[in-house]
């Protein structure tokens, strides 16, 4: 494949809205050659895949200049970063975790930066802040979260993250003195950390080069001394790097349970547990060694597991760990719908099950008969309802786009709710509506989305729309609260999202259908959804703008390269976008069994195919676009941005601006402060509202 050359020039690049720029920074081009089975492909700026590099470190200054002189000019930027502070800087809570009489949760006052943790004793007690992360860093962009408290309320274990890296350091207060021990997890991955149940000890599940690996530290000793009791293999099977996994202990203090998951998304997963109350006991196996995947309770001395196992909507059954689970006796059988999430709460089985998307939980006995639903508020988004199996009261979340999010408190015992939480966000929402609509796909399959906008919104094709998506990793994509959403939707512009394959909306073969040589069909679905919307009138190409991060950012990159007359503003958030090495660098090798390896020959050829940054075309009219992304992104490296920025620039004939937004703070796992974030959906709606604008005439 030949190479494109280096970019910069002397065309003058315009934005809408009277903006103007000279050609981009000048790139230099270092074509590097690969031989993947005997096809020859060349990567023109392998060289930006060193971040730390100077001539890497020069480039992302020079174009975070160039954007800067782009946002600059753009005369809405300061109205939108104040209509922005309305929307966001309010106050906000998170799901408590209940101990005793005590409730310990993440809340956010208004005004300020992070949240902090806080505890109230009583249900109607005063809030008591027990963390404040402006007290640990002078960095705004640290966070702190709740890990876990120990089952009589008197130790809290935490964790502190900065900017937007996956990594976080765990710490240990002691409620009693108010004081943090001297027990200290240093900054890694974790992917689980919780109390034994006589709290002198923690479990922690760490991610590193060698694998995951599960660690007992006993307090006050030093964590070199730290028990290694899971990992490197079992069951005669050497676990690797990308088995992943995280334990937790059973609301009754009985039992230890690992479940491992084989890459991400993971199409196996296996359950081992250890008996606690038989010190020294070996791991027992609940399931081991299916293509399929399992979630577990234990609750009043029963085993009960959720799975696809012959059945992908999801079935419940009750386990036994001495038989097969063909012979597990199923408690609530697979249905017409999904489950797409489930718990168990004072006895009482909540299935949360997707109705053409629509989120609907089911209430049933530990029989499985069934006890009842907790009732939806129209369309949009209720949450898994969390609590201990042991626990009376449950909570769970609703929200959709144009409803901000409302904490309730469930009695499971009378089923009555009442509200624990409630956002007070200057959002109208009687001047919405929000409904769902279904499309056709290439292949004739049928696809629902959602649309909302302003009652009465007019289609004739000149208003500007906002579509965004995801369609991977068995992800279901609800209705969600979102300000910078809530703000398009003040400006007048319509708002949609199709639910693509990929996803988990009708269930695993929803997600087969966009697997592997599949993906394609992830595309095809985002392409029909944006001729639908522009033959029904909301849109027009000239006012349609996109947006999608991660995977979501890979669909932005198909989007310009396969259909670039389709958009006129792109937003490209910490994508993957050179599929062909993206399994080398950070986390990448755990996707593998979602997209597959360019390493492998019968994979390469679909791999190349789609790939964004392998299919660059030189002198072709690219819409306008912005990649978006930070150094923290300790997930998807940012060398995707990075590359795709250079290319994009040197290829791209219609004088639109290829922008690329660096920030050292920003990444994958958010933690921003409330100023940065302000700031940084700010510039991205900026330029999606501005490049989807009245078209300038040049001369």
């Amino acid at each position: 494949m030949a190479a494109i050359g280096a970019s910069g020039g002397g065309q003058t690049i315009h934005g809408r809205e009277g903006i103007t720029l000279p050609a981009p920074p000048a790139v230099e081009a270092a074509p590097v050659t690969d031989d993947y089975f005997g096809t020859r492909v060349v990567d023109s700026y392998r060289w930006l895949e060193d971040g730390k590099s100077p001539e890497t470190r020069a480039f992302i200054d020079a174009e975070s200049a160039y954007t800067g002189r782009y946002l600059k000019q753009a005369h809405i930027r300061a109205q939108v970063a104040d209509d922005l502070d309305e929307l966001e800087n309010v106050a906000d809570m998170r799901i408590p975790v209940e101990r005793g009489n005590s409730y310990f949760f993440r809340k956010r006052l208004a005004g300020e930066q992070q949240f902090s943790i806080y505890v109230r004793h009583g249900l109607t007690g005063k809030d008591e802040r027990l963390v404040d992360p402006a007290q640990l860093s002078k960095d705004p962009n640290t966070s702190v979260y709740v890990n876990d408290v120990s089952r009589d309320g008197t130790l809290l274990a935490y964790a502190v993250q900065s900017g937007g890296a996956d990594e976080t350091s765990i710490h240990l207060l002691n409620l009693k003195t108010g004081k943090t021990l001297e027990d200290e997890l240093p900054a890694a991955r974790y992917f689980s950390v919780g109390f034994a149940p006589d709290g002198a000890s923690i479990y922690y599940a760490r991610n590193s080069k060698e694998g995951t690996l599960l660690y007992q530290h006993v307090l006050g000793t030093r964590t070199s001394r730290d028990a290694l009791i899971f990992g490197r293999e079992f069951h005669g099977e050497a676990l690797t790097g990308n088995d992943l996994f995280g334990a937790g202990v059973t609301d009754d203090g009985r039992y230890l349970v690992v479940q491992i998951g084989r890459g991400v998304p993971a199409k196996r997963e296996d359950i081992v547990f250890r008996d606690l109350t038989k010190p020294g006991s070996p791991f027992e196996v609940l399931v081991w060694g299916l293509d399929s995947r399992f979630e577990t309770f234990y609750a009043k001395g029963a085993w009960y597991v959720k799975t696809d196992y012959q059945a992908p909507n999801g079935r419940i059954l009750k386990a036994d760990p001495g038989i097969l689970p063909d012979v597990w006796p199923t408690i609530i059988p697979e249905g017409r719908d999904v489950i797409d999430g489930w718990s168990i709460v004072g006895g009482k089985i909540y299935v949360k099950r997707l109705k053409d998307v629509k989120t609907e939980i089911g209430v049933y006995g530990l029989d499985g008969k069934a006890a009842g639903a907790i009732e939806s508020e129209g369309i949009g988004a209720t949450s898994m309802v969390n609590g201990r199996t042991t626990d009376r009261y449950g909570y769970f979340l609703f929200e959709s786009f144009i409803v901000p999010s409302t904490l309730y408190r469930l009695d499971t015992v009378t089923g009555k709710r009442e509200v624990f939480f409630q956002q007070k966000t200057p959002f109208d929402s009687s001047q919405y509506e929000l409904k769902q609509v279904f499309f056709k796909s290439k292949d004739g399959t049928s696809i629902p989305m959602f649309i909302a906008g302003k009652k009465g919104l007019k289609q004739d094709g000149t208003e500007r729309l906002l579509m965004t998506g995801y369609g991977g990793f068995n992800s279901s994509e609800t209705p969600y609260w979102s300000p910078t959403i809530a703000w398009w939707l003040e400006q007048g512009g319509w708002f949609a999202l199709p639910n693509l394959r990929g996803g988990s909306e009708y269930g695993e073969h929803w997600h087969e259908q966009a697997m592997f040589e599949k993906k394609q069909n992830v595309f095809d679905d985002w392409f029909a959804a944006a001729e639908y919307l522009i033959a029904g009138k909301y849109t027009s190409a000239e006012h349609f703008a996109i947006a999608g991060r991660s995977n979501g950012g890979l669909l932005m990159g198909a989007a310009i390269t396969q259909r670039p007359e389709l958009f006129s503003a792109v937003l490209c958030g910490y994508p993957l976008l050179d599929m062909l090495r993206y399994q080398k660098f950070l986390v990448g090798s755990y996707w593998v069994t979602e997209y597959g390896s360019a390493e492998n020959e019968k994979q390469f050829p679909y791999l190349l195919k789609y790939s964004p940054y392998q299919n660059v075309k030189s002198a072709t009219a690219y819409p306008a676009v912005m990649f978006f992304t930070g150094d923290s992104d300790t997930r998807v490296d940012p060398l995707h941005a990075r590359k795709m920025t250079a290319l994009m620039q040197a290829a791209s004939s219609s004088g639109r601006p290829v922008l690329l937004h660096s920030s050292l703070a920003g990444g994958h796992s958010g933690g921003m402060s409330v100023d940065l974030q302000i700031q940084d959906d700010a510039d991205q709606l900026t330029f999606l509202w501005t490049e989807t604008g009245q078209p300038a005439t040049h001369k």
